[in-house]
């Protein structure tokens, strides 16, 4: 049985649903503002795995999407707490780089790779049994290149790196940056966000701009109340919100905005991002909740993009999500949604005319 909560550690669900498990910690990194908050949950059957999923595909407009590609070719960066490799969800798909952690906790830690686990299952999940039961990711035929730079906050360790200097910790960012561009991604996925920006950091982000590497990260989850600041907005939180990173916000099932997105001007587009079905790292189906997953589906939906027109520019992936959104706000945009939310079939008819050049073949 799929398992929901709210941010914050609040268990909710329907009616006449069971809930058991104990809660998990959210993540966070000095100031991180790119958090979730679950429950575990036993497994469940493929058909209740789809049917939670569906909303949040037809919401983006991914099957009509899938006419045309579904990422074959392309290597997504999770630049995360690691992915383990070997859930069915995954399976093949994950090449594993490097941990800048510095913690010495090993991927068999059941608290190694949680957060990382569940954003890889929502861009290259491709389900198992003949792909009909489990996740399937919007780019399910993408690759996932999982480069570890943050501990979960239940992993053993992370008590000990929470006290290590913000530099070195924001260092260990910019070596993933690098790293995912000098071994092929295309786009790279950050759901993580810290409270300030860093040099190396920036310096990262533009030698993977002139390299033709897209990038998203998530807007943050510092929209509640006690969040936002005396202005009514939510803090910065960085890497949403440096120049050229595609900052993505949350919505629920009604195309609302999330009580917890950070309400700032770093949004672009907006995804699901409430009650999102994923695989965990121990190969159970969790409900997810935060910017986090919002920011995954996003990546997915670049990764559809570059699969089929590989040498557009990030501008103009950017330019193709946030011009063809749907239910974009009164006045275009606002900081809440940004330019609305994302349509993955849209995005790629925008993106062939942009590219005025013929499409790759079908991935």
């Amino acid at each position: 049985m799929l398992r929901r909560c709210r941010p914050g550690g609040r268990p909710g669900g329907r009616p006449g649903s069971r809930l058991r498990g104990r809660p998990i910690a959210v993540l966070a990194v000095l100031g991180c503002v790119a958090s979730l908050a679950v429950l575990p949950s036993t497994a469940a059957a493929a058909d209740t795995i789809r049917d939670n999923q569906q909303w949040i595909l037809n919401m983006m407009n991914v099957p009509a999407a899938w006419q045309l590609t579904r990422g074959g070719g392309v290597t997504v960066a999770v630049i995360d707490s690691g992915v383990n490799p070997d859930v069915s969800d995954l399976a093949g798909s994950v090449v594993t780089g490097p941990d800048y952690t510095g913690v010495s906790t090993k991927p068999s830690n059941p608290d190694w790779g949680v957060h990382g686990t569940w954003m890889a299952s929502l861009i290259a999940g491709h389900g198992h049994d003949g792909g009909d039961s489990g996740v399937i990711g919007v780019a399910p035929r993408s690759t996932i290149l999982s480069i570890r730079v943050i501990p979960d906050r239940s992993d053993p360790h992370y008590g000990r790196y929470s006290h290590e200097r913000e530099p070195d910790i924001q260092n260990s960012l910019a070596q993933g940056i690098d790293y995912a561009v000098s071994h092929g991604a295309k786009v790279i996925s950050m759901s993580i966000g810290y409270s300030a920006p860093n040099g190396a950091v920036k310096q990262a982000l533009a030698g993977a701009y002139a390299r033709g590497v897209v990038v998203v990260a998530s807007a943050g989850n510092s929209g509640a109340p006690g969040g936002t600041s005396d202005a009514g907005q939510a803090p910065e939180s960085f890497p949403a919100d440096y120049p050229g990173v595609i900052s993505v916000g949350a919505v629920n099932e009604a195309g609302t905005v999330a009580g917890f997105s950070s309400d700032n001007l770093s949004v672009q587009v907006a995804a699901p991002g409430v009650s999102v079905p994923a695989q965990g790292r121990d190969g159970q189906y969790w409900w997810v909740s935060g910017t986090s997953p919002a920011c995954a589906l996003v990546a997915g939906v670049a990764a559809l993009i570059e699969s089929r027109y590989p040498d557009l520019a990030p501008s103009l992936v950017a330019t193709a999500l946030t011009s063809t959104t749907t239910d974009r706000p009164a006045g275009v945009y606002n900081s809440q949604v940004g330019f609305g939310i994302v349509d993955a079939d849209a995005a790629l008819a925008k993106a062939a005319k942009l590219a005025h050049d013929p499409p790759a073949p079908a991935g």
